[in-house]
């Protein structure tokens, strides 16, 4: 296949809407490949592992442990000669054809490709070396979907007595990781798990039985960077009180800080690694230089956003309203335009095969709707990835049908969701867990 079909960087945004990014499209052998080679080059020497999801909530996860740990960088400003090398080489990736260096997929809902991109550099790293040297607390990224390889990899290449650390991912069912974390479990010394999402108590005590000390935070008051903050024996400066608070606020969607989109953003678009030390040196205040990055990825992103959005269409089910799209694109913002259209839950289906499923006060069960369809989350905001994809002539359809198999789908777990609570008794707004 032509490099060029594959990369959709140079696309409209009409067309780059409705298509999936490079990653998706490299198999999972050449992403399994790539993937070991980084992990054992991260846990060489490593004295701590973090697997985490590399989002901004996760990511400030490893900030934490990092500076719990002393492991200490100092992040270079650039200058003007260094930000033009980044615009036009981003460290000598961009003149590959095969590797694109659009954003990296969503790494919550676009497990799949998100896992393929960052292990290929599709993020962007303004910074020309964002890791320039080993850390000796490792970085281990992982999606919900597979955070069992990530276990299994540091089982294999972390040292004898290393330090574990799982944070801002939760297994649906404990025999998906059983496995790999009893073999993680036997490499390290000892296994911390933090996080904040709606957790099944047989799965969390299955994992506490195993030895790991699990701390689960209550996901309508917490993102997983809070519960590291008060879980680690550590005297953290207020700036790092002060990431977890701004972290939060664009985890749970309380959008009350200006600053907690440049960090969701920022965690999205450039290199976790490169991520992880920026709120290092500077907090939840990003740096101007990086601030004028984001404005200018932001162009394109709401571009996206309009696309997304134009597409809406709302659905009534069982007394709510249901808004649903098709798009590559930020769906917390597409969500928000459509509960501002009178949608009381969202979903936003991706190329990729994914959706996310966002709520409101009025629809608080979006981790029901996802636990039909191969997902989960919280009452508000949760993904899911359909079982529904058997080979490339269903995603070919996928694309050019905009995601009706999935749509459907999914709107058929939420008629069971809501059919199920109307017989319990029960509100869509109440939280049975």
């Amino acid at each position: 296949m032509y490099d060029e079909l594959i990369d959709s960087g140079e696309l409209p945004i009409a067309r780059k809407s409705v298509v999936p990014g490079t990653g998706f499209f490299l198999p999972d052998t050449l992403e399994e490949d790539l993937e070991d080679e980084q992990t054992a080059a991260a846990l060489e020497g490593a004295d701590v592992a973090v697997v985490a999801d590399p989002d901004a909530d996760g990511l400030a996860c490893v900030a934490l442990i990092r500076e719990a740990y002393d492991d200490v960088r100092n992040v270079p400003e650039p200058d003007d000669e260094d930000a033009e090398d980044a615009e036009s080489d981003d460290g000598a990736r961009a003149d590959d054809p095969a590797v694109d260096t659009e954003p990296a997929a969503d790494a919550v809902d676009d497990a799949d490709e998100a896992a393929v991109a960052l292990a290929a550099g599709e993020a962007d790293a303004p910074l020309e070396e964002p890791e320039p040297t080993p850390h000796s607390v490792a970085l281990i990224p992982a999606s919900p979907h597979d955070v069992e390889d990530a276990l299994a990899r540091v089982a294999e290449y972390g040292d004898e007595g290393i330090d574990l650390f799982v944070c801002d991912l939760a297994p649906d069912r404990y025999e998906y990781v059983e496995d790999e974390l009893d073999a993680a479990l036997e490499t390290a010394s000892g296994v911390a798990w933090y996080d904040h999402h709606q957790w099944g108590d047989d799965v969390a005590q299955s994992v506490r039985d195993a030895g790991v000390d699990l701390v689960v935070g209550d996901s309508d008051e917490e993102c997983s960077a809070d519960v590291v903050y008060r879980s680690l024996e550590w005297d953290f400066s207020p700036m790092y009180e002060e990431l977890a608070a701004v972290t939060r606020d664009h985890d749970l969607w309380l959008r009350e800080d200006p600053r907690s989109d440049d960090l969701a953003d920022y965690a999205y678009w450039t290199d976790p690694a490169e991520y992880v030390e920026v709120v290092r040196e500077y907090g939840a205040d990003l740096p101007d230089w990086a601030r004028d990055f984001l404005e200018e990825r932001r162009v394109e992103k709401e571009a996206l956003i309009d696309q997304a959005v134009g597409r809406s269409e709302l659905r009534e089910i069982g007394g709510y309203t249901v808004g649903i799209t098709y798009g590559r694109c930020s769906q917390n913002e597409v969500a928000e335009a459509m509960r501002e259209q009178g949608a009381d839950a969202s979903v936003i289906v991706k190329p990729a095969g994914s959706a996310s499923i966002r709520g409101t006060d009025e629809f608080q069960l979006c981790h029901e709707v996802a636990g039909k369809v191969n997902g989960g989350g919280h009452p508000k905001a949760a993904g899911c990835k359909p079982d529904i994809y058997d080979d490339m002539l269903d995603y070919a359809n996928h694309w050019v049908t905009r995601g009706a198999v999935t749509k459907r789908v999914i709107l058929e777990a939420f008629r069971d969701v809501v059919e199920e609570a109307e017989a319990d008794g029960d509100d869509a707004t109440v939280d049975d867990e």
